[in-house]
């Protein structure tokens, strides 16, 4: 998943549009892009393309943005969102484990009120002081929880925190550290200036240096720029390959640590090939 493109629900002109993209995901949206008086016309609109058959046909991620737990939506959002074709709710304004758990109960009930037998995952947004010092408690609440997104918008602008480098690496890496004590994966936030180009990558490149999944795309043009970051080289690929075969070796030769061309391998960097592979082979979501 090197890219999620938002789609808002107000628009869905777009829909179609997004779905013939090269995002790998797509978000459609009832939270920031839709006006209170358009909510329910949003909901209706995502609801009824999720059955549309080449949605069904599609192999990307379809997520869907909420409303925010404690907002008057929420509860229908839920009841409307729960559907085969949805593979995460992506959930606001979250700071307890308490919450997370109360959603993932609602959850159950509306898959179970619509029939759904495949559980849909959970994907967190981290968009709050709280919500960032507790990050760790919010991945590990419930087995739902299958990753967690920063939301830096929120996070920085509010609170007076500039939008440099140094900082969002500092974000960046709490959010990663809470996730990985999880095993859940974590996504990066949004570039809010859909002309910079440069701005969108050298944000994109801490993330992806810091073992992020992919990143957030708020406009088309930025979803080539999110692939072009987050796409794995043959050349890694490659590499990842003959450390797992010399491992494989060593270990028929009762060796767990190995010199492979002139390096030192151990279990973290094999653990770390054996997951390259492993994402790529995977679906999207």
């Amino acid at each position: 998943m090197r890219s999620k493109l938002f789609v808002p629900g107000a628009r869905p002109e777009l829909f179609a549009k997004a779905l013939a993209g090269d995002a790998d995901a797509l978000s459609f949206d009832l939270e920031d892009s839709v006006p209170e008086a358009g909510k329910e016309a949003a909901r209706q609109a995502i609801a009824g393309f999720l059955t549309d058959p080449a949605l069904a046909a599609s192999s990307k991620c379809v997520i869907v943005r909420t409303n925010a737990p404690d907002s008057p939506h929420f509860a229908a959002d839920l009841a409307a969102m729960a559907q085969p074709r949805v593979d995460l709710l992506n959930i606001p304004k979250l700071e307890t484990a308490a919450q997370v758990q109360a959603i993932a109960a609602a959850l159950e009930a509306a898959e179970q009120a619509n029939g759904i037998s495949r559980p849909i995952g959970l994907l967190l947004n981290v968009e709050t002081p709280a919500g960032l010092r507790h990050a760790a408690e919010l991945a590990a609440a419930h087995p739902r929880v299958a990753g967690l997104q920063l939301g830096l918008a929120d996070l920085f602008a509010v609170n007076g925190v500039a939008r440099t480098p140094a900082n969002v690496h500092a974000a960046l890496f709490a959010l990663k550290m809470a996730a990985a004590q999880a095993g859940v994966f974590a996504y990066d936030s949004a570039w809010p200036n859909v002309s910079d180009q440069d701005g969108f990558q050298t944000e994109a490149g801490l993330a992806r240096d810091l073992g992020f999944l992919g990143k957030s795309c708020i406009h088309p043009k930025q979803v080539a720029w999110a692939n072009a970051v987050f796409s794995v080289s043959e050349q890694r690929l490659d590499e990842a390959r003959r450390i797992v075969a010399a491992a494989a070796a060593a270990e028929t030769s009762g060796r767990g640590a190995f010199l492979f061309e002139g390096r030192m391998i151990d279990t973290p960097f094999l653990r770390q090939a054996q997951m390259l592979l492993a994402a790529d082979r995977s679906s999207t979501c």
